[in-house]
């Protein structure tokens, strides 16, 4: 009893032990690196499950002020799964400049990981006097933009005074596109010993033409409380008194640049980074022929706006392939330092011939705006596959050759007769007009039958014609892009033996070849299409006719030598 006692402690112990080995993993971030110097930033700590214990925040005291914090937890259940959070935020000055640490935070046995930034000094902007209770401060950066290039502008409003209203204007600039990017921010900063609130905003600006661009000034107005005022008919709730107070920032001028002389390419691009990249419908880059195969081109630039990114090149170089391009998807996200622009291509490309196809290299060239060098971005070369529909079987109509053994019984019978004329000429004679008699007999047969044959053949094939374009009719009535190719593919099968929409398309005339060409598109484009088939259906039942009375026409001519009767 006592030896199962003691197992029964030991795995407990051990349970308990490697329980407690798992750590809780604590996240540790900052609303923004660096900061400066005498300005508060949030310094928080988050995990997804309860901590050991409460959080000692002590050794920040040596580098940081601890300025308030607040703690925040989360429950939700979503798809019969619990989940948590729980965080706590810190607002925190900094004590120091230079590369600082936040240490290692203890929540009882569990710890956070420690976390570097960087401290700078005030600028000389940030002085101001002491009197100031109401500040606009305004940066950009860089001060000498190439054109159509990123310029960041900030606006930083200080205040040490209640507001009840505000209103900021926005920058407007001529030859200048303007984007506001990223949230609103609100943080503490000490300047000359006197604490302020700060509000801070940024834009991206693009300066459209290169030459002196001027910023006008950002003006505030806001309404600042002065105090609280009596109630007139004794009510509990006093009024604020507040008094209207105007603010507007520095203008700033900076120098844009034009475009290097040394950059060649057809489209000018600056940016701080471009990216290029495609997907393809089948990894293996292999189509049958007659079937979509859909290629799709990204294009990310960090930097520009989404207009200014260049339409992708996507000529194939081979009459055999045709490309039925989509409309291009233009996005941008903005970010902390700016905007991200993306352009994505979508192209169906149908190949009209089995084979190899190497489709060109895409080249974009580009100027670098942090290293100011100009450079390409580039997809290599490709090679797609096409390959053949598999062979089908098509019952033909083959006339029936005279009898061969009658043939080589005729020329033995003839070789025969030359050896004795004079002996057995009646005899011989008598058994050639009988073979030739058989043979004759033999050939209306044959003739009969053939004629037979060819007529049920142009029957069935008629009624076929008629089914497909009947079916046709439906489809287009009902404007079905899908199902009227299908009819379409059995009528050019019936036809002119040919199962692919490019080739049935060099049979037809013009016109029908732009219906045809028409309803490749709303095939094969990504975007909805409004298709209607009413003129498809009439065209191809034009066609069909033309060709019936061709026929009829071959079929009524007589013959060279006409027997006399």
């Amino acid at each position: 009893m006592k030896n199962n006692l003691l197992k029964y402690f030991v795995l407990i112990s051990v349970f308990l032990v490697s329980t407690h080995s798992i750590a809780l993993d604590i996240n540790v971030s900052v609303d923004r690196n660096p900061v400066s110097i005498n300005e508060s930033f949030k310094l928080i700590f988050s995990m997804e499950e309860s901590p050991d214990d409460d959080p000692d925040f002590s050794p920040l005291d040596d580098k940081f002020e601890v300025l308030n914090q607040q703690k925040s937890s989360q429950s939700s259940w979503v798809n019969g799964r619990s989940t948590k959070s729980i965080s706590w935020t810190l607002d925190v000055m900094a004590k120091q400049t230079g590369p600082q640490q936040i240490p290692a935070i203890s929540f009882g046995d569990d710890v956070s990981k420690a976390l570097s930034i960087m401290v700078l000094a005030n600028s000389t902007s940030d002085k101001v006097d002491i009197d100031d209770d109401l500040y606009l401060q305004v940066e950009v950066s860089p001060e000498q933009p190439y054109v159509q290039s990123q310029l960041l502008y900030t606006v930083r409003l200080f205040q040490r005074v209640q507001i009840s209203k505000a209103s900021l204007s926005e920058p407007t600039i001529d030859n200048a596109i303007v984007e506001k990017i990223g949230e609103d921010k609100q943080y503490n900063k000490q300047l000359n010993g006197v604490n302020y609130s700060v509000f801070e905003r940024k834009y991206a600006i693009f300066p459209q033409q290169s030459g002196p661009l001027t910023i006008p000034p950002t003006v505030l107005t806001a309404q600042v409380v002065t105090g609280a005022g009596r109630s007139w008919n004794g009510s509990l709730f006093n009024t604020q008194r507040t008094k209207t107070k105007r603010v507007q920032s520095k203008a700033v001028n900076v120098d844009v640049q034009p475009a290097p002389a040394s950059f060649t390419g057809e489209h000018w691009l600056a940016a701080k980074s471009v990216h290029l990249q495609q997907t393809w419908s089948n990894d293996e880059l292999s189509v049958t022929v007659g079937e979509p195969l859909t290629r799709t081109l990204t294009m990310l630039a960090r930097g520009v706006t989404a207009s200014q990114l260049p339409e992708l090149n996507t000529d194939t170089a081979s009459s055999q392939l045709k490309v039925y391009p989509d409309q291009p998807l233009l996005r941008i996200q903005s970010e902390e330092d700016g905007v991200i622009a993306l352009r994505e291509q979508k192209a169906a490309i149908i190949p009209a011939k089995a084979g190899d196809y190497t489709l060109p290299a895409i080249e974009v060239p580009w100027f670098n705006t942090i290293t100011g060098r100009i450079e390409t971005a580039v997809i290599p070369e490709m090679t797609i596959t096409a390959v053949a529909l598999e062979s089908v079987e098509i019952p033909q109509v083959i006339a029936t050759e005279p009898n061969q053994k009658l043939v080589t019984e005729i020329d033995r019978l003839d070789q025969a007769a030359t050896v004795n004329t004079t002996e057995h000429y009646w005899k011989w004679l008598a058994i050639i007009f009988a073979i030739a008699w058989l043979i004759t007999l033999v050939w209306v047969v044959i003739k009969g039958r053939f004629r037979r044959s060819s007529s049920s053949s142009i029957d069935e094939e008629n009624s076929s014609v008629k089914k497909a374009i009947k079916d046709l009719q439906q489809a287009c009535k009902a404007n079905d892009p899908k199902e009227s190719k299908k009819a379409l593919i059995t009528w050019g099968f019936v036809q002119f033996n040919s199962k692919e929409l490019d080739q049935i398309s060099r049979y037809c005339s013009k016109e029908l070849q732009a219906e045809i060409e028409q309803l490749n598109q709303a095939l094969y484009s990504n975007n909805d299409i409004e298709w209607k088939g009413e003129d498809l259906a009439g065209l191809v039942n034009e066609h069909s006719q033309r060709l019936q009375k061709r026929d009829k026409k071959a079929e009524g001519l007589e013959p060279l030598h006409k027997l006399q009767v």
